[in-house]
């Protein structure tokens, strides 16, 4: 590999708003959070990872070098604790319901669909693509609570993966919550769940025994997903079995946001011990793949895999899941 594709995630910095002979996007402007829940019931299930040194990135030709995946190196960081599971839609109502919050996704008044999920009725209304990847479609409408469009609901998907939520929505829903997004290292060594030098949060083979352990493309990407693994789109946050800490769908489901500024120099630049990428550079890291990964085109999904998009794009792949600090003892 080495080559970038952009399978990933859609950008907003790639395409014109429908309304293209406007000449401003809307402004985000978030509302006051000043309705916050009481910290005994929010998040109780947090995991407690303990300060420990491990190592972070890979060597491997097997990914994206453009990416800065490498090179390997040992990293500490400090103790903390991680959710189990990232944040669902049932947990994402509740932000909402509570503050009034108003996602960028509905404030653009469109979000990007993966083309072989949306409505024929859907793809018939579309009026953009991005030319770099086209099974992205511009769905007037499609947001957190119309993952497909106007047309579609969460029915059944409150315990998924909330999508179409940018990193500036992450970080409205974690300032309510009290809980803040990992660093890239506090993922990685959370996902790694204990192991040294592996591909995947489970070992080194993509299924074990015969048996699916995560929420990737099977098929022909982008044309014909056959969902041996159970699911076309994204799967409950417990689907399959959990990591060596508890972790459920670190690699595949949904793109999780992290803290950091994207930057293929991450490696280079940041320090040994709870290293951070504070410089902006126009995106935001992303970790763990999504289920329109697949190894012959975008093999994300391993533990070391990175990505990026700007804090303002928003995806019917792309969630997050939460951390804090450890409380002193």
């Amino acid at each position: 590999m080495g080559e970038h594709h952009s399978c990933c995630t859609g950008s907003r910095a790639n395409v014109q708003l429908a309304e293209a002979d406007r000449n401003e996007q809307p402004v985000m402007v978030r509302e006051s959070l000043d309705h916050k829940p009481s910290q005994a019931d929010v998040h109780t299930d947090m995991i407690a990872i303990p300060e420990g040194t491990f190592m972070m990135g890979t060597n491997s030709k097997e990914g994206f070098p453009s990416d800065g995946e490498g090179p390997a190196r040992s990293v500490t960081v400090s103790g903390f604790e991680i959710s189990p599971y990232a944040v669902t839609n049932r947990e994402y109502q509740r932000f909402v319901e509570d503050t009034g919050y108003v996602t960028e996704a509905e404030k653009f008044g469109w979000s990007f669909v993966f083309e072989l999920l949306a409505s024929d009725e859907t793809k018939a209304k579309v009026t953009q693509v991005p030319q770099e990847a086209p099974w992205w479609l511009v769905v007037e409408g499609a947001n957190w609570a119309a993952p497909e469009g106007a047309d579609s609901t969460l029915e059944g998907r409150m315990d998924h993966p909330v999508v179409h939520v940018s990193w500036n929505d992450a970080m409205a829903y974690c300032e309510w919550a009290g809980v803040r997004l990992p660093t890239e290292a506090e993922w990685e060594y959370a996902a790694r769940g204990g192991l040294e030098d592996r591909t995947y949060p489970w070992g080194d083979l993509l299924k074990q025994d015969g048996e699916h352990q995560c929420n990737i493309w099977q098929g022909k990407f982008p044309i014909k997903n056959n969902a041996s693994d159970g699911y076309i789109g994204t799967a409950p946050v417990d689907a399959y079995k959990p990591n060596g800490y508890g972790l459920y769908n670190v690699s595949g489901n949904v793109w999780e946001w992290c803290g950091d500024w994207f930057s293929p120099s991450y490696h280079q630049q940041t320090s040994a011990s709870n290293p951070f990428y504070a410089e902006p550079t126009g995106r935001r890291s992303m970790r763990g793949g999504s289920y329109l990964c697949h190894r012959s085109y975008c093999n994300r999904y391993r533990v070391a895999a990175r990505s990026g998009n700007t804090p303002d794009s928003s995806t019917g792949n792309c969630g997050f899941r939460v951390v804090r600090d450890s409380l002193p003892r």
